[in-house]
């Protein structure tokens, strides 16, 4: 017994006319781009009986960034491998935007072959998806069932099919920049209430940070800044994303020089693919081998640090549209480093306010009164002669005289007055001046002026140090003489106070006294380190390392 199969039934115009039009209406059903993308092939390959159906979505340089297909299994795309460059019969297509019908691809003069993997094709036919004046793309369609090729009906039905996709494409297009504005509108608003609401810069960052990588459906963000001293090179303040826990503090990853390049240009630099390792190295913090863009922080023309947004393997490179996203991004990260670097100042000019206050306390009123003390004891000594009481009393005398000196210098390094007429080089020279003045030590000052302007933000914390080195030799060194010095070594700051005195053990005195402490913790907190040199009867060198920046 034989079966026969049923006859084949084909499809009327009115059929057709009902399909384009029930495919319109699924096509403005949805504003999801990558569905709306999928259905257009599905519906043409239904309309047509094309066995196999792709759309080619272009990107602003008419290459084709984005390739959806019916017909192959996921297999199979990953065998066949990257997009198409857009040559051959399908480059004709992008070239010319008219629809393209041919019986067998293969033997079209403009036919550049397939790939490795790829299943043999034959009939062809191509159309251009178009809406407003903007070419969005190409329908390709190929091997029609039933038939040799495609026909007529085809291609009408092809055409029409175009038009409604390039509107819905347009519409979800409109639709999906709407959504990603009003997201970073909401990013920024957020942004912005933590620099207001007085979040520390390492919070800030670290919204902005998580906020772009996730508008940007990126796989990681980095923040990276100057590292300590001012030095070459940038390390990761900031990270979110993918090893963002093992990046944060690191070097920034090999970005191939583009980093270096955005730092000293100021410009943003969009690059298609970046190094997975450090180069030459085995190991360490890869930058992911996918496309990244990296922008700059800059604050009135000048660069803070980068924002680099880094995608995964495979991913597109940012488009324009994305890469003005992060520059949005980018302002607000500068923002929040210049606004709580203002906080900081306002914060410490607060401080020297209150220490001036209590200095003219200090000063008006404690001084006054032991002073007013001090005098009547000596009225009282000069009425009881000479007796042991005398003898008490000018003891009592001369406590008071070092409690005075004492607090007058306590009053010194609250009110680093010497600083409000001079810069670092001048009130280190006019503070060696007025110890030799005072202590009859002789006083050698080596100051090189470069290296006291590059350290002008920091020239309160050095002359109260230097103030304090200085009044220490003069109370416990008994030397002869001293010398300040200050110069630049390899990056950075040294500054030296050395005696030729008595003399000290560094571990007994940090021990039993807070004096060297201080010190060490003042220094810590510029970033920099104090070393003491001394032996008895040797001398005393104090080194003060800072980085320069």
């Amino acid at each position: 017994m034989v079966d026969f199969a049923p006859p084949q039934v084909l499809p009327t115009p009115s059929d057709h006319r009902d399909q384009l039009l029930e495919a319109g209406l699924v096509l403005s059903s949805d504003l999801s781009l990558p569905l709306v993308l999928e259905r257009i092939v599905a519906v043409a390959c239904e309309l047509t009986r094309a066995r196999y159906g792709a759309l080619g979505v272009l990107g602003p340089e008419g290459t084709v960034v984005d390739f959806v297909t019916r017909g192959l299994s996921a297999a199979q795309r990953r065998r066949i491998g990257a997009l198409p460059t857009g040559r051959g019969v399908l480059g004709a297509l992008i070239a010319d935007a008219r629809p393209l019908r041919l019986a067998d691809l293969t033997r079209d003069h403009r036919a550049a072959g397939f790939p490795p993997h790829h299943p043999p094709m034959t009939s062809f036919l191509g159309a251009p998806v178009m809406a407003r004046g903007r070419v969005f793309g190409n329908i390709y369609l190929t091997d029609k069932r039933g038939a040799p090729e495609f026909d007529g009906e085809d291609e009408r039905s092809l055409r029409v099919l175009a038009g409604q996709a390039g509107v819905a494409i347009a519409n979800a297009t409109l639709h999906e920049e709407a959504l990603a504005r009003e997201r970073w509108l909401e990013a920024a608003q957020a942004i912005t209430s933590a620099i207001i609401g007085g979040s520390t810069v390492e919070a800030v960052l670290a919204l902005v940070a998580g906020r772009a990588r996730h508008l940007l459906d990126a796989d990681r963000t980095l923040i990276a800044v100057p590292g300590a001293g001012g030095g070459p090179g940038l390390r990761v303040e900031v990270a979110d994303g993918r090893g963002a826990a093992h990046l944060r503090g690191r070097p920034l990853p090999p970005l191939g020089g583009a980093a270096e390049r955005v730092m000293r240009t100021g410009r943003s630099v969009v690059l298609e693919a970046v190094p997975s390792r450090p180069q030459g190295t085995a190991r360490g913090p890869g930058a992911g081998g996918g496309p990244a863009a990296l922008v700059p922080l800059a604050v009135r023309d000048r660069a803070l640090g980068v924002l680099a947004v880094l995608g995964g393997p495979g991913q597109r490179p940012l488009g324009p549209e994305a890469l003005r996203l992060v520059q949005g991004f980018a302002s607000q990260a500068a923002m929040a480093l210049e606004y709580c670097g203002a906080q900081r100042d306002l914060q410490r000019l607060a401080l020297l306010d209150e220490r001036e206050r209590i200095a003219k306390e200090l000063h008006d009123g404690v001084i006054q009164s032991l002073f007013a003390v001090g005098m009547g004891l000596q009225a009282a000594a000069t009425l009881a002669g000479p007796s042991e009481v005398e003898r008490h009393i000018e003891s009592a005398v001369g406590e008071l005289d070092h409690v005075i000196g004492d607090l007058r210098n306590y009053i010194f390094a609250l009110r680093p007055g010497i600083l409000a007429d001079h810069g670092l080089d001048q009130a280190l020279r006019r503070l060696a001046v007025e110890f030799e003045a005072r202590c009859g030590v002789q006083t050698a000052v080596q100051i090189d002026a470069a290296t006291a302007e590059r350290l002008a933000d920091r020239a309160p914390d050095l002359v109260q140090l230097t103030r304090e080195a200085l009044s220490n030799v003069g109370r416990h060194a008994r030397a002869g003489t001293c010398r300040v010095r200050l110069r630049p070594v390899r990056g950075t700051a040294v500054l030296t106070v050395d005696d030729d005195g008595d003399g000290f053990d560094p571990s007994a005195a940090r021990a039993g006294g807070q004096g060297l402490r201080n010190m060490e913790e003042r220094m810590a907190r510029l970033g920099g380190r104090v070393a003491i040199r001394s032996r008895p009867t040797r001398g005393t060198t104090l080194r003060v390392t800072l980085p320069l920046g």
